[in-house]
């Protein structure tokens, strides 16, 4: 007969969890090291202008103004990721975006956002606004198109960026509307729907989601871009997606949405898994070897012409 082994002690079960804790935490360390690497890859931008949109100090943006170019360029404005709580437009912008766009035609702007949880996703949508309102009103100093104007965002600020080119109520607290906005470029986005998403998360997003949309239904259902899909809206969308499951299936919903509401959508299903994937989307965009490039370009070309 085997014998049978001793009950693990209270000790050890302690002891392996520590080092379980440990090995996790050495791991993430491990790949945020590796992923703020592959950020800094790519030329270096030069340096933009900076241009105040508002009181707080995290209510800035950067502008790149467009190269070469005679007369009025259209406007790029990126809005960076961080699950609403972290991010910078100096270390999640990707290096590739500020050399890339002003060489092919385009001014480009990268802005901060007041982060949860000292504000709100509510009003992170209206410092979208705020930001596009500023650089509407220097349009002409800065030598940028009104008619042209592009919103993209990567992660969370692909959901804000959804969220103002379909919910306009956004855009006129800012005393805007959706004429001011051409298109809106959302990139590999996981949170058009969020009751949806929350329903699915692993624990991990699962309390950035409650962290930054709570626990009641109602808000999040208002702070979902499929909730407001039906017309009016943007009028053309370009949504790009790796291959992370909860991300094509929130792609694919909200296409559907705005093509039921009759407004122009295209998808680009770029190749790249799970976080890696998520994260290089972000970063190489611009890199004219990289898969997501082209149909960006493309689109862009399309909707507010350039090079």
């Amino acid at each position: 007969m085997m014998a049978r082994s001793a009950p693990m002690s209270a000790m050890a079960v302690a002891l392996l969890i520590t080092l379980a804790g440990t090995a996790q935490a050495q791991n993430g360390e491990r790949l945020r090291a590796w992923l703020a690497a592959r950020q800094a890859d790519g030329p270096q931008a030069p340096a933009g202008e900076t241009i105040a949109y508002g009181r707080d100090p995290l209510q800035r943006l950067t502008l790149w103004r467009a190269r070469n170019h005679t007369g009025p360029a259209p406007l790029i404005i990126f809005v960076h990721g961080g699950g609403w709580q972290r991010g910078d437009m100096a270390n999640a912008t990707g290096r590739w975006k500020a050399v890339h766009y002003p060489a092919t035609g385009y001014a480009f702007a990268s802005i901060n956002y007041r982060l949860v949880p000292t504000a709100t996703v509510e009003s992170q949508a209206q410092d979208v606004t705020m930001a596009l309102k500023a650089l509407l009103a220097r349009a002409d100093m800065l030598g940028i198109d009104r008619r042209r104007v592009v919103l993209m965002g990567h992660s969370a600020g692909a959901h804000l960026v959804a969220l103002v080119g379909t919910d306009e109520r956004h855009l006129q607290a800012a005393g805007l509307s959706l004429a001011d906005v051409a298109g809106i470029i959302p990139i590999d986005g996981a949170a058009y729907d969020v009751p949806a998403q929350l329903a699915q998360a692993g624990p991990r997003m699962r309390q950035t989601y409650a962290q930054a949309f709570g626990d009641e239904p109602a808000r999040q259902r208002a702070l979902s871009p499929i909730a407001h899909a039906a017309a009016p809206n943007a009028p053309a969308f370009l949504l790009l997606h790796v291959q992370r499951p909860d991300g094509v299936a929130q792609n694919r919903a909200l296409a559907a949405a705005l093509r039921a509401a009759g407004t122009s959508v295209e998808v680009a299903s770029i190749p790249g898994e799970g976080l890696m994937g998520h994260m290089e989307v972000n970063r190489r965009l611009g890199d004219p070897a990289y898969a997501g490039t082209a149909p960006v370009d493309a689109w862009l070309r399309a909707r507010l012409g350039g090079r």
